[in-house]
């Protein structure tokens, strides 16, 4: 197993963000503020608290907005930016910034959602359970009941030893995708270029018994419609207050 932290990370932060329309007609939804910073920031400052050195961020909508915010950002860790002039989705994105990861293990975190640590931080949790041996990514998991503003079906089932199985259409899953990883560069080997979402690595991944799941220990919520941002404002002021109901 992998104790040190990955180098390097890549922050999703081009998406359109329909469903938090009217709010991302005029701001990207990364830079929508809760518990007082960007979900862009919250993510950005837990990767530089874990000891990751550099990030690479993505940008499409209003990606001039995203450039302007990284670059009056003075705290760590230093940031490159990923413009794509056409959405790429969750792998494409990732795909292109490829020749900035480099070659090693990255973490990869969505900007959509914001997360509180258990006893130990979850990004070091994810690099203390990483092995190259057995896997080709590791997902953070969230248990659904506690997932505070999901409202689907759940993601993946997951076994003792911690391999994962993606739920069939029909199914309820009783864990979500927390939209934090780790991912190795060469699941991207032979892929296509233009748009694809990293689930389908993650089904090449499972279907080759190298996924795998580490359950999160502390709150998490996913900030998907205008509605939530004030219940996750309040929440994120005030962790050790009610939970958010979603």
């Amino acid at each position: 197993m992998m104790s040190a932290v990955p180098a390097r990370a890549m922050v999703l932060a081009a998406g359109l963000g329909l469903r938090m329309r009217p709010l991302t007609l005029t701001t990207p939804k990364p830079l929508i503020a809760v518990g007082g910073r960007t979900m862009l920031d919250h993510a950005l400052d837990r990767l530089a608290a874990a000891g990751v050195r550099q990030a690479v961020v993505n940008a499409h909508w209003l990606a001039d907005r995203i450039e302007t915010h990284l670059a009056a950002r003075t705290a760590e860790p230093p940031t490159l930016l990923s413009r794509e002039e056409a959405a790429l989705e969750t792998g494409g994105g990732v795909k292109k910034a490829l020749p900035l990861l480099g070659d090693d293990p990255f973490f990869v975190v969505n900007a959509d959602i914001v997360w509180l640590d258990g006893p130990v931080p979850a990004l070091k949790r994810l690099a203390q359970a990483w092995d190259p041996a057995r896997m080709d990514a590791l997902l953070l998991m969230v248990p659904l009941a506690r997932a505070i503003g999901y409202d689907g079906r759940g993601d993946y089932h997951m076994d003792p030893a911690g391999r994962l199985t993606f739920r069939s259409a029909q199914d309820l899953a009783p864990f979500v995708f927390g939209g934090v990883c780790i991912m190795s560069p060469a699941l991207y080997r032979d892929t296509p270029d233009g748009p694809f979402s990293n689930l389908v690595l993650w089904h090449r991944a499972e279907a080759a018994g190298r996924l795998y799941g580490l359950r999160h220990d502390g709150p998490w919520y996913h900030v998907g419609t205008p509605e939530a941002v004030p219940l996750v404002d309040a929440a994120m002021r005030n962790p050790r207050g009610p939970d958010v109901e979603p």
